[in-house]
């Protein structure tokens, strides 16, 4: 688990409820940051084990409470990791967000790219000339095939940018696509273009 996310398993009681199973909530802490969510399942007070963060028991209903709270720990957790692998901010709040299902979609590199060239297109005789646009189509489709000679991906996030990946794609370029030094550097130009829109 990553080791500044907490994860806690309690029963959430009210006041003056009537029912007499109480609702099982996760809490979820993130550097002090916390959020609740509820879990969907509910047991009685009695049964709870607050030490462990789970019911007592062996009957087969309490198994499968057991077994399910398991799992979404196990979800928590491995929402955590993705987050870190990813190398985005881990918070409570993205945390939850990705549990409901509510999650930003990442800005990606190729698509960036694309929608640039598209408006590059729509502008062509009039702010751009056609070599131009022929120029930054031919320097998408360099990016594409290093990300996939390199990375094995179709698209990468543009968070994952750095200068290694500049480097490499300039490597790319002179040695595998043979590009000479003046195309190889209107290649990097170009796609210079887009990260500064990326990080704009």
């Amino acid at each position: 688990m990553t080791k500044n996310v907490a994860i806690l398993f309690y029963l959430k009681k009210r006041a003056n409820a009537k029912e007499q199973k109480a609702p099982v909530y996760i809490r979820i802490t993130v550097d002090g940051q916390r959020v609740e969510i509820a879990t969907g399942e509910r047991i009685e007070p009695r049964l709870w084990d607050p030490n462990e963060g789970r019911a007592k028991g062996r009957t087969s209903n309490i198994e499968e409470i057991n077994s399910n709270l398991s799992r979404l720990e196990m979800r928590i957790n491995d929402t955590a990791r993705y987050l870190r692998d990813y190398d985005e901010k881990i918070t409570a709040e993205k945390i939850k967000n990705r549990f409901h299902g509510k999650v930003e979609k990442p800005m990606m590199v190729v698509e960036v790219f694309q929608e640039h060239n598209r408006k590059v297109m729509a502008l062509v005789n009039r702010k751009f000339a056609p070599a131009t646009a022929t120029r930054y189509e031919t320097t998408l489709k360099h990016t594409i095939d290093f990300i996939q000679w390199k990375y094995n991906k179709k698209d990468m996030r543009v968070k994952q940018l750095d200068h290694h990946f500049i480097t490499e794609f300039e490597f790319h370029l002179r040695s595998v696509r043979k590009c000479n030094n003046n195309s190889a550097f209107k290649y990097i130009k170009n796609f210079g273009k887009i990260v500064r829109i990326c990080f704009g």
